[in-house]
């Protein structure tokens, strides 16, 4: 049993997600309450009855107490995981036994990127983002709510059966000439011949990368661009899986078809199942036999009820639509988090996926409206600290220089939308309040004021990149003609690679080539935590493979110990343990996180930071907690280029411990190795 909820203060569903299970009961909780001839309640109000007791339970905690509690288990032994964002609470459930605190906490923060990524800046503002998560349109809410389901989904999939996604770094497919020549072509040939064009639409392509299932065979960013993060790649490549979903588990080859698997042959692909029951398909044996059915609209004049948001099937993405995202800009004069992007997500063939990251014309506006939210938004901390009149208005960034720059924006913006009227209007009653000689000047009075004028930057913010990109509108993009040439082009130049290409994503390393060196060597994981990237022999669990782990059950059973050392060694990560070394019956798990400079020299560990037990979760996707990380450690290391690797190792208990060690000192020399693996 399964749940993630968005709720406000006041108990309103924002987005809710659940697995059949979960459904069914609530169903059958609030069914039972029912008077005789009444229907069931709409699904979407039975959640909210529900959860209502502990969200109002929440916000007194918080109204009297300053406090909140985080998490709780039931008698039942039902998990709930609760954090506060703003003014909306996220909780999380699990009653199957299946997911911790841990992931109960990450995917609530996985949830809250995603957001990010699709929304941008509107989340800044909670009255824009409720209008966003939940419109009146019940037909809009309905997709807009099973989209991200699916994206959940998608992402739930992945983090069980990737391992990239297990530790969220990124995986490259190691072939040094084919990756080169890719890279090469993206940069002289695809991107060049782009941003040439007099069909882009003013659009500039930034990024150009291909897709093997989660693996990256190329990546080139323009020269002008910023660095993609890895949170960012990552949250991309989830969006890319859940537009072409596929399942490499189901189309593993045996090794003896791998030779010549062919890759017009016939592909499986992974679609997330729906969490509810279809009322049409083969769920409910009760609906089919003329019972109460699992869904029925509660007013017929509603045009699609809530509760059968999960039976809306999203219709096939169009390649040629880009979609609006908002990624992390890193600049030399500072970091500009949710600016926007459009992406092309251009299908070459089932499982290998084209995607180019575009810079709009109207990017540079997205950045003028995050510098004036970060200056109200320090402006209303130091008001809230108590610092007011010039203390609080000399403070970076200075309330005056603001002032003069904001006059020039608004009157660039123009007073043609209502929206720019808005905060026209605002703007003129925050100046008169803290600048006039007769105003109160800059006092605590001014907080209301400075949360006005962020919700008002927040709206134009949505007005000029939210609100002109959906359905119906036509937005300026890179023309369908030239997306078809871009398309051709990669495929013509990976015509022959595309069956090796597929192959070689479900065999990237194999532990082969380790085992003569490291013997009692099983498995491992080592992820350059600088760049965001992994290296790991591939995991085959499949009943009709054969891997050097085995086969089905067996190789299913090493992958279950993986997972749970990842999990076990984030915990101790937590606590400022940088190593750990584990028995565990038959196997020995070691795990190393070190800091070495720019010359491969190891630097000396370190104090590692104590974290608390309910702060985000350790990895790259959610929170990006080893940049932070890199910068603490930094600090003691002025002047030098720091670098962070991780590396788990599981091997067969009867190996004596001092070979381990050694092993691992080996195999973490070896793995990075330029000639071996040039992933940078």
């Amino acid at each position: 049993m399964k749940c993630l909820l968005i709720a406000s203060e006041s108990a309103e569903v924002l987005f809710h997600w659940t697995d059949r299970e979960f459904q069914q009961t609530v169903q059958q909780q609030y069914g039972e309450s029912q008077e005789e001839g009444q229907g069931l309640p709409a699904f979407e109000d039975s959640i909210s009855t529900l959860f209502a007791p502990i969200i109002i339970s929440c916000s007194t905690m918080v109204d009297r107490l300053h406090e909140s509690y985080t998490s709780f288990t039931t008698e039942n032994n039902h998990v709930y995981v609760l954090h506060q964002m703003d003014e909306y609470l996220y909780i999380a459930v699990n009653g199957d036994g299946e997911e911790g605190e841990d992931d109960l906490r990450r995917k609530i923060y996985v949830l809250k990127k995603m957001i990010e990524v699709l929304f941008g800046m509107v989340t800044l503002s909670s009255t824009l983002l409720r209008r966003e998560l939940r419109p009146q349109d019940t037909v809009h809410r309905a997709r807009l709510w099973r989209h991200l389901q699916t994206l959940l989904e998608t992402y739930c999939h992945l983090q069980q059966n990737d391992q990239s996604f297990l530790v969220e770094a990124v995986e490259r497919l190691i072939h040094p000439t084919l990756c080169e020549q890719c890279i090469e072509f993206l940069e002289r040939r695809l991107v060049q011949q782009l941003n040439s064009s007099v069909e882009r639409a003013g659009e500039e392509v930034l990024h150009a990368f291909i897709l093997v299932h989660t693996k990256l065979l190329a990546f080139y960013s323009s020269r002008n661009a910023s660095t993609l993060s890895t949170s960012d790649l990552l949250a991309l490549i989830i969006m890319v899986q859940n537009m072409y979903p596929s399942n490499m588990e189901l189309e593993d080859p045996s090794p003896e078809e791998g030779e010549s698997t062919s890759g017009s042959g016939h592909e499986s692909f992974y679609t997330p199942e729906p969490s509810p029951t279809d009322p049409d398909s083969s769920g409910s044996d009760e609906a089919r036999k003329g019972g109460t059915p699992v869904f029925e609209f509660v007013d017929p004049d509603i045009q699609m009820a809530e509760d059968s948001l999960q039976t809306l099937e999203i219709p096939p993405p169009d390649p040629s639509t880009p979609r609006r995202v908002f990624l992390e800009v890193s600049l030399k004069e500072g970091l500009y988090p949710m600016m926007p992007h459009s992406m092309y997500c251009l299908p070459l063939w089932p499982g290998i996926t084209l995607v180019l990251i575009t810079k709009i014309p109207t990017g540079a506006l997205a950045m003028s409206v995050y510098k004036y939210l970060e200056a109200f938004a320090k402006l209303e901390k130091r008001l809230m600290e108590g610092q007011e009149g010039s203390a609080a208005s000399r403070g970076q960034p200075n309330m005056h220089e603001v002032r003069n720059k904001l006059d020039k924006f608004i009157k660039l913006l123009g007073p043609r939308e209502i929206q720019t009227m808005q905060l026209q209007n605002v703007w003129t009653e925050f100046k008169n309040r803290a600048f006039s000689r007769g105003g109160p000047g800059f006092n605590k009075d001014l907080i209301p004021w400075c949360k006005h004028m962020k919700t008002q930057l927040c709206g134009i913010y949505k007005q000029c990149f939210l609100t002109d990109f959906g359905p119906g509108h036509n937005s300026q993009h890179l023309s369908t003609s030239l997306q078809e040439r871009a398309q051709a082009m990669v495929q013509e130049k990976l015509m022959d690679w595309k069956d090796f290409l597929l192959v070689k994503s479900r065999r990237n390393i194999t532990m082969v080539s380790y085992l003569e060196d490291f013997p009692g060597l099983i498995h491992f994981i080592c992820v350059d935590r600088s760049t965001g990237q992994m290296i790991a022999p591939s995991l085959s669990v499949t009943e009709r493979t054969t891997s050097e782990l085995g086969k089905g059950p067996v190789a299913q059973f090493i992958k279950n110990k993986v997972w749970k050392l990842v999990s076990t060694t984030r915990h101790y990560l937590q606590k400022g343990y940088s190593t750990v070394t584990l028995r565990d019956g038959d196997f020995f798990f070691c795990y190393f996180l070190w800091f070495e400079n720019e010359s491969g020299f190891k630097l000396e560990a370190g104090d590692i930071p104590v974290l608390p037990d309910d702060f985000a979760p350790i990895g790259m996707l959610a929170w990006d907690y080893y940049r932070k990380l890199l910068r603490y450690y930094s600090k003691s290391h002025q002047g030098e280029v720091v670098k962070c690797y991780e590396l788990l190792t599981v091997h067969l208990g009867v190996i004596p411990a001092e070979i381990i060690l050694q092993h691992c000192r080996q195999l973490a020399s070896r793995l990075w190795e330029p000639t071996r693996n040039p992933l940078l």
